[in-house]
């Protein structure tokens, strides 16, 4: 999945920071984040993410979410994070919630 959504950022024309590699110091837009624990989520991942990304938008990625829903609703707000969305994903949903949430990538017209 890791690599699927590298591929669809990138493709679209949004720069791409592993969390897992060093990346340079530079301000974080959004995050995006596999969950398989709501309470794992809640508890330790979703405010770790908070403390090194404070100002970044968080998506968290759920197989518990119904497909074809990108929420900002409950769920969203229990796990303190910007968007839930379903699993499996869809290419189109996830580039439409990430400029809705923090606009479009430089190819698509960011300034």
């Amino acid at each position: 999945m890791r690599h699927l959504l590298r591929e669809w950022l990138a493709g679209a024309g949004y720069t791409i920071y592993d969390a897992r590699a060093s990346a340079p110091e530079v301000r974080v837009s959004a995050v995006i984040a596999s969950i398989c624990s709501m309470e794992l989520a809640r508890e330790v991942l979703i405010p770790r993410l908070r403390r090194e990304y404070p100002d970044a938008s968080v998506i968290a990625l759920c197989s518990r979410a119904r497909s074809g829903l990108s929420s900002d609703g409950a769920l969203a707000r229990a796990l303190g994070v910007a968007r839930v969305m379903a699993k499996p994903l869809r290419r189109e949903e996830l580039l439409l919630t990430l400029a809705a949430l923090i606009g479009p990538s430089a190819r698509q017209g960011r300034p």
